[in-house]
């Protein structure tokens, strides 16, 4: 007898519909799976026989076939395990195949029949929904990933035997939930930003570095911080997601899918509602940044989407390594090639450095840096040209002075100046309207001259920069975009030379520290 079961896998950040049809027929005792199956999926047969045997169920001497369908799709992981057990049981007439219509079957198997979570089911049951599926049966420490989509019935089991008796209208203790039930998202933002320990207001003095975080996170601007040690660099980049505006429900679920993918959403047990924020140490691998491996996984750059990607002593990073980012910061995004097919992963976040001037750290002050101009030039080329001229703004930290650390002046909340981050988002919302580009830092050059067109008077200022700081093209337009943001949180529908001139600052001190 033949039966078929609706499951799923994913490629890259989209998933795919796999059918899993079983064929259970007179002939040599055999047990088969087809369909360009991973190491894997073909060890399914053995963890399958066990834990239907373990659950009472004998297979009799008989030709078990299975074939993933589309077959020329290579299959990976332990996810078919559910499906193709009870796809066998339904070709042994023990369950009808009524009880799987319009039922998606995700799990892995234990050689006890206990369920076992697996990854990627957000993705799955997102596409599933869009194919007429409007139940989804998954162990129970995915039940509640199936609920994010808002759109189907989710069932959780604990084991194999709760799943043949929930399929044979048995009451088994599986736990459903409703779509109905849908997921809270403003109570879980709500919640997200109390539970927040960061904050801005801890930042005493160092105003210059505090607005150019503001300008940054208006515009989701890529930022450079140069400075001696303890002025504060890693303790502004922590906080610059509790500035960022909120998530939205559709860059929630987005970025909430990349982690599904990873297996890290497990440990939130709810959608991704504050912008990531990812703080690689310096001996990170080119492969553990961009993603990769046999079958490729998103890399940290990937799991920044929509968020922060903070590189901490960003000269201490190999050059090579560094250098990977410049396709993404253009693009977007990350493509994967291998010899199964090209994987493609989301990567539009915002890049957030700091470095110390040189090797002691302490560089233009001659009474306590003792660093050669060669040991100078050479720290400094540890990030190439390509590199920094991808950033937007560069800023200095500066020595922090005794008063802002003895007074203890009450400083500005993140809140405060989230404020003011969203009313120039709105801005930028009402300009872009609902294409693809969200935030200044996401113009092109083509954008940059449609949108940022300037006045007689600031196109003369912006002609003797050009000139006098050798701008590249892709610099100029950095500093339009830059200057458009610092206009939208002044509230200024044109673009004013006092607007440039603070864009130009930092690009200035970008300059001043180039090799």
């Amino acid at each position: 007898m033949l039966s078929t079961i609706t499951s799923g896998a994913v490629y890259g950040i989209h998933s795919c519909m796999i059918q899993v049809e079983v064929d259970v027929s007179q002939g040599l005792p055999c047990f088969q799976i087809v369909g360009l199956p991973g190491s894997a999926v073909r060890e399914a047969r053995e963890r399958v026989k066990v834990a239907l045997k373990n659950v009472g169920v004998r297979l009799p001497p008989m030709c078990i076939n299975i074939n993933l369908s589309p077959a020329d799709l290579p299959k990976s992981g332990t996810m078919f395990d559910l499906p193709v057990a009870i796809g066998i049981m339904i070709a042994l007439s023990c369950l009808p195949q009524e009880s799987v219509q319009n039922t998606l079957l995700l799990g892995e198997l234990g050689l006890s029949g206990e369920l076992k979570p697996v990854r990627g089911v957000l993705p799955i049951v997102q596409e599933a929904s869009g194919h007429g599926v409007r139940r989804c049966l998954l162990p129970s420490e995915n039940a509640w990933e199936g609920r994010l989509a808002g759109t189907m019935e989710s069932v959780g089991v604990r084991n194999l035997k709760e799943a043949i008796a929930y399929l044979r209208g048995e009451k088994a203790g599986e736990e459903t939930i409703d779509p109905a039930a849908s997921y809270d998202y403003s109570a879980a933002l709500q919640r997200e930003y109390e539970e927040s320990r960061l904050d801005f207001a801890d930042i005493n003095g160092q105003e210059c570095l505090k607005r150019a975080a503001e300008v940054a996170a208006a515009g989701f601007h890529h930022l450079l911080i140069v400075g001696p040690p303890g002025t504060g660099k890693t303790m502004l980049a922590k906080r610059l997601p509790t500035i960022l505006p909120p998530l939205s429900l559709e860059e929630s679920l987005e970025v909430s899918k990349i982690y599904s993918i990873s297996g890290l959403l497990q440990q939130t047990h709810s959608l991704k509602t504050q912008r990531p924020y990812l703080s690689p140490h310096h001996t990170i691998t080119g492969q553990a940044l961009a993603g990769g491996g046999k079958i490729p996984t998103p890399g940290i750059i990937s799991l920044a989407h929509r968020g922060v990607l903070f590189l901490d002593e960003m000269t201490e990073f190999k050059r090579e390594t560094l250098d990977i980012l410049r396709q993404p910061l253009e693009d977007k995004q990350v493509q994967i090639a291998r010899s199964s097919g090209t994987y493609v992963y989301p990567a539009d976040f915002m890049l957030v450095g700091a470095m110390n001037p040189c090797p002691c750290g302490y560089y233009p002050d001659q009474s306590r840096c003792r660093c050669t101009p060669y040991e100078v030039r050479r720290y400094l080329g540890r990030i190439s040209g390509p590199v920094l001229d991808r950033l937007d703004i560069c800023v200095e930290a500066a020595p922090m002075d005794f008063q802002d650390l003895a007074e203890h002046r009450e400083q500005e909340t993140s809140a405060r100046i989230r404020e003011r981050v969203m009313a120039a988002r709105e801005i930028q919302k009402a300009r872009f309207g609902e294409g693809t580009i969200r935030f200044n830092g996401d113009m092109g050059a083509g954008e940059a001259e449609r949108f940022c067109r300037l006045g007689r008077q600031e196109k003369s200022f912006m002609e003797q920069m050009y000139r006098s700081m050798r701008l590249s093209a892709r610099g100029y337009h950095k500093i339009l975009k830059v200057a458009r943001t610092i206009a939208d949180l002044a509230g200024s529908e044109r673009i004013r030379e006092i607007h440039l001139a603070e864009a130009v600052c930092y690009r200035r001190t970008e300059q001043k520290y180039q090799a």
